[in-house]
Protein backbone atom coordinates (compact mmCIF):
# COMPACT_ATOMS: atom_id res chain seq x y z
CA UNK A 1 0.00 0.00 0.00
CA UNK A 2 1.63 3.30 -0.75
CA UNK A 3 0.84 6.32 1.55
CA UNK A 4 -1.35 8.25 -0.69
CA UNK A 5 -3.42 5.12 -0.32
CA UNK A 6 -3.77 4.87 3.36
CA UNK A 7 -4.43 8.85 3.45
CA UNK A 8 -7.13 8.44 0.94
CA UNK A 9 -8.68 6.16 2.77
CA UNK A 10 -8.22 7.56 5.91
CA UNK A 11 -9.93 10.84 4.54
CA UNK A 12 -12.71 8.77 2.83
CA UNK A 13 -12.95 5.96 5.90
CA UNK A 14 -11.94 8.03 8.72
CA UNK A 15 -13.85 5.02 11.47
CA UNK A 16 -13.29 2.02 8.99
CA UNK A 17 -15.27 0.44 6.54
CA UNK A 18 -18.81 -0.75 7.85
CA UNK A 19 -18.32 -4.14 9.03
CA UNK A 20 -20.90 -6.46 10.35
CA UNK A 21 -20.95 -9.71 12.07
CA UNK A 22 -24.18 -11.03 12.53
CA UNK A 23 -22.93 -13.33 15.47
CA UNK A 24 -22.30 -10.03 18.08
CA UNK A 25 -25.13 -7.52 16.66
CA UNK A 26 -28.04 -8.10 19.19
CA UNK A 27 -25.41 -7.50 21.88
CA UNK A 28 -24.43 -4.66 20.08
CA UNK A 29 -28.21 -3.16 18.76
CA UNK A 30 -28.46 -0.66 21.62
CA UNK A 31 -25.48 1.28 20.82
CA UNK A 32 -26.45 1.11 17.43
CA UNK A 33 -29.88 2.58 18.23
CA UNK A 34 -28.31 5.21 20.80
CA UNK A 35 -25.61 6.12 17.96
CA UNK A 36 -29.02 6.57 15.89
CA UNK A 37 -30.55 8.58 18.24
CA UNK A 38 -27.70 10.83 19.19
CA UNK A 39 -26.70 11.69 15.42
CA UNK A 40 -28.94 14.69 14.97
CA UNK A 41 -27.06 16.31 18.74
CA UNK A 42 -23.23 14.78 16.98
CA UNK A 43 -23.87 16.86 14.19
CA UNK A 44 -25.12 19.91 15.88
CA UNK A 45 -22.24 20.14 17.84
CA UNK A 46 -19.77 19.38 14.94
CA UNK A 47 -21.15 22.33 13.17
CA UNK A 48 -21.53 24.77 15.74
CA UNK A 49 -19.16 27.63 15.20
CA UNK A 50 -19.12 27.26 10.76
CA UNK A 51 -19.38 29.93 8.77
CA UNK A 52 -20.77 29.23 5.31
CA UNK A 53 -17.24 29.65 3.87
CA UNK A 54 -16.56 26.31 5.75
CA UNK A 55 -19.96 24.70 5.24
CA UNK A 56 -19.16 24.63 1.73
CA UNK A 57 -15.47 23.24 2.07
CA UNK A 58 -15.15 19.54 0.63
CA UNK A 59 -14.36 17.53 3.48
CA UNK A 60 -11.52 16.08 1.48
CA UNK A 61 -10.37 16.31 -1.97
CA UNK A 62 -12.67 15.72 -4.54
CA UNK A 63 -15.28 15.18 -1.65
CA UNK A 64 -18.54 16.98 -1.09
CA UNK A 65 -19.23 19.87 0.70
CA UNK A 66 -19.85 19.85 4.47
CA UNK A 67 -23.28 21.54 3.01
CA UNK A 68 -23.69 18.54 0.86
CA UNK A 69 -22.44 15.78 3.15
CA UNK A 70 -25.25 17.15 5.78
CA UNK A 71 -27.94 16.89 3.36
CA UNK A 72 -26.61 13.60 1.78
CA UNK A 73 -27.45 12.32 5.53
CA UNK A 74 -30.88 13.68 5.59
CA UNK A 75 -31.40 12.26 2.53
CA UNK A 76 -29.89 8.35 3.31
CA UNK A 77 -31.80 8.45 6.55
CA UNK A 78 -34.90 9.38 5.14
CA UNK A 79 -34.85 6.44 2.65
CA UNK A 80 -33.79 4.07 5.89
CA UNK A 81 -36.53 5.31 8.12
CA UNK A 82 -39.04 4.93 5.20
CA UNK A 83 -37.17 1.20 3.96
CA UNK A 84 -37.39 0.12 7.99
CA UNK A 85 -41.21 1.12 8.11
CA UNK A 86 -41.89 -1.22 4.56
CA UNK A 87 -40.06 -4.47 5.94
CA UNK A 88 -41.97 -3.88 9.24
CA UNK A 89 -45.16 -3.95 7.49
CA UNK A 90 -44.68 -6.02 4.26
CA UNK A 91 -43.39 -9.60 3.67
CA UNK A 92 -39.30 -8.54 2.50
CA UNK A 93 -40.25 -5.90 0.63
CA UNK A 94 -37.98 -4.73 -2.72
CA UNK A 95 -36.99 -1.42 -1.96
CA UNK A 96 -36.02 1.69 -4.50
CA UNK A 97 -32.42 2.95 -4.40
CA UNK A 98 -31.25 6.02 -5.51
CA UNK A 99 -28.41 7.83 -6.89
CA UNK A 100 -26.92 9.61 -4.19
CA UNK A 101 -24.56 11.37 -6.00
CA UNK A 102 -26.74 12.90 -8.25
CA UNK A 103 -28.86 14.05 -5.15
CA UNK A 104 -26.12 15.79 -3.66
CA UNK A 105 -25.96 17.68 -7.20
CA UNK A 106 -29.05 18.90 -6.98
CA UNK A 107 -30.07 22.74 -5.84
CA UNK A 108 -31.37 22.56 -2.65
CA UNK A 109 -28.49 20.14 -1.48
CA UNK A 110 -25.97 22.93 -2.85
CA UNK A 111 -27.53 25.59 -1.19
CA UNK A 112 -30.06 25.25 1.55
CA UNK A 113 -28.87 25.98 5.26
CA UNK A 114 -27.53 22.74 7.18
CA UNK A 115 -29.78 23.98 9.80
CA UNK A 116 -33.08 22.44 7.32
CA UNK A 117 -31.46 18.96 7.50
CA UNK A 118 -30.08 19.17 11.35
CA UNK A 119 -33.47 20.38 12.10
CA UNK A 120 -35.22 17.13 9.72
CA UNK A 121 -32.74 14.95 10.92
CA UNK A 122 -33.92 15.89 15.30
CA UNK A 123 -37.49 14.74 14.35
CA UNK A 124 -36.62 11.88 12.00
CA UNK A 125 -34.28 10.39 14.39
CA UNK A 126 -36.73 11.22 17.00
CA UNK A 127 -39.46 8.87 14.99
CA UNK A 128 -36.77 6.36 14.00
CA UNK A 129 -35.33 5.69 17.55
CA UNK A 130 -38.87 5.69 18.97
CA UNK A 131 -39.73 2.67 16.40
CA UNK A 132 -36.31 0.62 17.20
CA UNK A 133 -36.97 1.16 20.64
CA UNK A 134 -40.42 -0.33 20.55
CA UNK A 135 -39.70 -3.77 18.03
CA UNK A 136 -39.20 -6.89 19.19
CA UNK A 137 -35.96 -8.79 18.88
CA UNK A 138 -37.53 -10.85 16.28
CA UNK A 139 -38.35 -7.82 14.38
CA UNK A 140 -34.92 -7.53 13.89
CA UNK A 141 -34.61 -10.72 11.91
CA UNK A 142 -37.15 -9.46 9.05
CA UNK A 143 -35.45 -8.52 5.65
CA UNK A 144 -36.11 -6.33 2.66
CA UNK A 145 -34.35 -6.32 -0.62
CA UNK A 146 -31.92 -3.74 -1.74
CA UNK A 147 -31.32 -3.30 -5.73
CA UNK A 148 -27.65 -3.64 -5.18
CA UNK A 149 -26.85 -5.11 -1.95
CA UNK A 150 -29.63 -8.15 -1.93
CA UNK A 151 -31.28 -9.39 0.80
CA UNK A 152 -30.56 -7.72 4.20
CA UNK A 153 -31.48 -7.64 7.53
CA UNK A 154 -33.32 -5.26 9.68
CA UNK A 155 -30.40 -6.05 12.40
CA UNK A 156 -28.12 -5.34 9.67
CA UNK A 157 -29.40 -2.18 8.29
CA UNK A 158 -29.77 -0.74 12.09
CA UNK A 159 -26.00 -1.49 12.02
CA UNK A 160 -25.03 0.43 8.87
CA UNK A 161 -26.68 3.55 9.46
CA UNK A 162 -25.43 3.79 12.84
CA UNK A 163 -22.25 3.60 11.06
CA UNK A 164 -23.07 5.92 8.27
CA UNK A 165 -24.09 8.54 10.85
CA UNK A 166 -20.94 8.35 12.70
CA UNK A 167 -18.96 8.02 9.59
CA UNK A 168 -20.20 11.57 8.44
CA UNK A 169 -19.84 12.90 11.55
CA UNK A 170 -16.18 12.31 11.63
CA UNK A 171 -15.52 13.30 7.92
CA UNK A 172 -16.51 17.02 9.34
CA UNK A 173 -14.67 16.53 12.34
CA UNK A 174 -11.41 15.24 10.90
CA UNK A 175 -11.56 18.32 8.28
CA UNK A 176 -11.80 20.26 11.43
CA UNK A 177 -8.98 19.06 13.18
CA UNK A 178 -6.93 19.40 9.73
CA UNK A 179 -8.25 23.11 9.12
CA UNK A 180 -8.35 24.42 12.85
CA UNK A 181 -11.72 25.43 12.92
Amino acid sequence: MRYGDFMDNSLSYPIGRFAFDETTAAANRQSAIDAIAGLPAALETVLAGLDEQQVDTPYRPDGWTVRQLVHHIADSHMNAYMRFRLALTEQEPSIKGYDEKAWAELADSRSMPVTVSVQLLSALHARWAALLAAMQPEDFTRTLVHPVNGKGTLERYTALYAWHGTHHVAHIQRLRDRTGW
